[in-house]
């Protein structure tokens, strides 16, 4: 499989699984988010999973070669599940020690919007 489709195909099924969460937390899981007070923290990890899923599916189709592309796609792949896999835990009364992880995808977020910076700068003089 190609890099491109690779990529294509991990940010489809990314973005599919954020819009099944998105309506399983607000119908399925609706009253259990509003009796922990969750609701906001499940619309938060869905948001920023589809956020970085669209990232990876417009990344994918540009032809950004070297090391701050891929670390850039690489960092949205990880950060996903850290940040908001954390937060889909959290809000389902997960245990609290997920926490900590959270901020940890949150970081690879920063380190691959940087990264994605760096890669189009290093395109535009190539």
């Amino acid at each position: 499989m190609s890099h491109q489709r690779k990529f294509i195909v991990i940010g489809g099924l990314l973005a599919l699984t954020a819009v099944l969460l998105g309506a399983f937390g607000a119908h399925a899981l609706e009253s259990r988010l509003d009796a922990n007070g969750t609701r906001a923290v499940w619309k938060t990890a869905v948001d920023y999973q589809m956020w970085h899923a669209l990232a990876l599916l417009i990344l994918a189709n540009y032809k950004f070669a070297g090391r701050a592309y891929r670390i850039s796609l690489g960092c949205f792949c990880l950060g996903i599940p850290l940040f908001s896999g954390s937060l889909y835990w959290l809000a389902l009364d997960g245990p609290r020690w997920l926490g900590p992880i959270t901020p940890l995808g949150g970081l690879l977020f920063i380190v691959g919007w940087s990264a994605c910076i760096i890669a189009a700068l290093k395109m535009r003089n190539e």
